[in-house]
């Protein structure tokens, strides 16, 4: 039995879908007004083609991240695919999570292209922001060979890598140093205290070397302070060698120069608008969360927020979160509250998202103490009983090869390794895919906890008449009890279009790739002012 992508215990009558206009929906974004819009897709074709402020969120994840993606649950929510079905599947879903405001956006991607700009990529806000800081401050810029002399025939200069420290460790520039750009306003100063020093601020591609560049500018830092002109990427097709495995990073805090860095950044942040809250005020705000969406992010570092975080707050690092705004923030019009520890951080961080048109305050440890050590657990949906369909690792091991195993997981995770035999197939495409898999026997479906494979359950019997099992603990509940995994070979049932490749992350890109990325990014500009629906503004 296969269930068409509209049918099914899943979906909707069409005429139970509640239905948003692409021009309500840009009106929404223009008035600031609170909305979030889902591409359930997965995110390789998102990556393609979606609106300015769309968000990835594939119709398998929804349970697992919708939950901290939109905290408020009368949030108004608009879901589209590109004629797939998948948007009036995953209404129902969304809602019966408690959410009662959820629509579909009419004429989905090819109707809303008829009426604003469609981008490529992920993260798109984020990255066209930082190539408007640039056309508008005229942010300073050298070119990978200059970067190269200048590292070559000059002592007196430091690289400043913005990225995670875990790309900054795939692969650096020569003499670079773990810096992530968060850190940068609060690190520079002790790092090179001599304004005589030259700063080399680097990413992958170009945004965070040019929100770095800017950070430190804006910041006051009176040395000559350079974004290298498109990254690693613009490093590696000019044809320069990358160092593998460095580890040289700045976590002490600052001393000597903190004092100064206070200073610079309270008067950037007063001067773009940035909020400091009192007690009182972020206690209303919290009280409020109910009818107005509240994100509270600890802009520090990872190990920072694993010593010690206030309570109900998510490690979000400063730089990241300017760069991937939408990776934690899912509906445009949010209040953000950010906390650091220094003053610094959370100021700078919130100065950029003030430019870019969020409703953001912060906070410091007189108005939300540090109280928690555990990380803070992902919100998601209780997962559901799977009653007899349940299968544990000994039944399973037992008896492996008389079993078909589907793994759910995401497609780079199946690649690392899987269950011996296992195949890879996408849950929002079971309709079309089981009817693929080898034999008619009994199948098994796994992930990485066993929580997607329980929450796909319902689809997976409404795509086949064959038996259904489900792995209690999920694969990791395999590894856990002593057997191996997988790496070799691997069984692409569903195309693993559903994570995109980015051209600026890992060594293995092509360079046809990497520059057609940068090619992109620096048409941002004219594609955002023919858009118009960012509410950005650069001071």
């Amino acid at each position: 039995m296969t269930a068409s992508l509209t049918s099914g215990p899943t979906a909707l009558p069409p005429d139970d879908l509640g239905m948003i206009t692409p021009h309500e929906l840009r009106r929404r974004w223009r008035a600031g007004e609170e909305v979030a819009l889902l591409d359930v897709r997965e995110e390789g074709p998102y990556s393609l083609s979606h609106p300015f402020f769309a968000v990835s969120l594939p119709l398998s994840q929804i349970e697992l991240r919708v939950l901290d993606l939109i905290p408020g649950l009368t949030t108004p929510v608009v879901v589209y695919d590109d004629g797939e079905g998948y948007a009036a599947r995953a209404v129902p879903r969304i809602r019966a999570l408690g959410y009662s405001d959820v629509s579909v956006l009419d004429g989905g991607l090819s109707g809303y292209a008829r009426v604003g700009e469609v981008f490529r990529d992920v993260n798109v806000p984020s990255k066209a922001f930082g190539e408007l800081v640039e056309a508008i401050r005229h942010t300073p810029s050298l070119s990978a060979d200059e970067v190269k002399a200048l590292i070559e025939r000059e002592s007196n200069l430091v690289v400043l890598d913005a990225r995670r420290f875990e790309e900054y460790r795939t692969m650096s520039i020569p003499r670079g140093v773990s810096v992530p750009g968060g850190e940068l306003a609060f690190r520079a100063r002790e790092i090179a205290p001599s304004p005589d020093t030259t700063i080399i601020v680097n990413c992958a591609g170009r945004t965070r070397s040019i929100i770095g560049t800017q950070s430190l500018i804006n910041a006051g830092l009176p040395n000559r302070i350079y974004a290298l002109r498109n990254g690693t990427i613009g490093w590696t097709l000019a044809g320069h060698q990358v160092e593998r495995g460095r580890t040289a990073r700045i976590l002490e805090r600052p001393q000597a120069s903190y004092a100064t860095a206070l200073a610079d950044a309270k008067a950037w942040a007063e001067r773009v608008g940035v909020s400091v809250l009192d007690a009182a005020t972020f206690a209303l705000y919290q009280a409020e969360a109910d009818t107005r969406t509240l994100y509270r992010l600890d802009v520090r570092t990872p190990e920072e927020y694993a010593a010690g975080h206030p309570a109900g707050f998510a490690s979000a690092p400063g730089g990241q979160l300017v760069q991937a705004t939408d990776e934690w923030v899912g509906v445009r019009g949010a209040r953000l509250v950010l906390f650091d520890d220094d003053g610094v951080r959370a100021r700078m961080t919130a100065s950029w998202l003030k430019q870019m048109g969020w409703d953001v305050s912060i906070v410091g440890p007189d108005v939300a103490a540090p109280s928690e050590t555990a990380p803070r657990a992902a919100r998601r949906a209780s997962v559901p009983d799977v009653g007899a369909a349940a299968i544990g690792v000994a039944e399973l091991a037992a008896q492996v090869d008389s079993w078909t195993i589907i793994d759910l997981s995401r497609s780079p995770s199946y690649k690392t390794g899987h269950i011996p035999g296992a195949h890879f197939v996408l849950a929002s495409r079971f309709s079309s895919d089981l009817a693929r898999l080898p034999g008619r026997g009994p199948i098994v479906l796994t992930s990485h906890d066993g929580a997607e494979a329980a929450f796909a359950l319902a689809d997976a019997g409404a795509a086949t008449t064959r038996e259904l099992r489900v792995l209690t603990g999920g694969t990791q509940a395999w590894t856990a009890a002593g057997h191996a995994l997988e790496t070799e070979r691997h069984v692409w049932i569903s195309t693993p279009d559903d994570v995109y490749k980015r051209p600026y992350e890992g060594t293995d890109n092509a360079a046809e790739a990497m520059q057609a990325y940068i090619d992109w990014e620096l048409q941002l500009v004219a594609q955002l002012a023919n858009d118009s629906v960012s509410n950005f503004h650069v001071v």
